[in-house]
């Protein structure tokens, strides 16, 4: 089930606001850049750079997920471990809005989102 469009509004202007505090300079987002992608019930934090022998393709690193639980009305919080699945974000494994799991993502208190 997709957002409605209420839903996806709130989804955009909480992604731009994040989006602008942590993106990269314009000057070196050709090396490093950071995307978000919403996909079904989820929104994904993708780290996107050029693959080290192969420039012209590009090498993206998940970096962290939510995903809305309707029944909770609330955002379950994931975060990439070296094992390359997804594993809860123990500190706080839930979040009740959009903005409030972009601005844990962003105070990335216990380093599991950006190192």
């Amino acid at each position: 089930m997709a957002f409605s469009e209420f839903e996806a509004k709130k989804i955009e202007r909480a992604t731009s606001e994040f989006l602008e505090i942590r993106r990269p300079p314009v000057a070196i987002r050709p090396e490093l850049d950071i995307e978000v992608r919403v996909t079904g019930q989820s929104v994904q934090i993708v780290e996107v750079r050029p693959h080290f022998r192969e420039p012209s393709k590009s090498i993206e690193s998940p970096v962290a997920k939510a995903t809305y639980v309707q029944k909770s009305q609330r955002w379950k919080i994931y975060w990439m471990r070296s094992d390359l699945k997804w594993h809860s974000y123990e500190p706080e494994p839930e979040s009740r809005s959009i903005e409030e799991f972009f601005a844990i993502v962003n105070a990335d208190e216990n380093g599991c989102f950006f190192g």
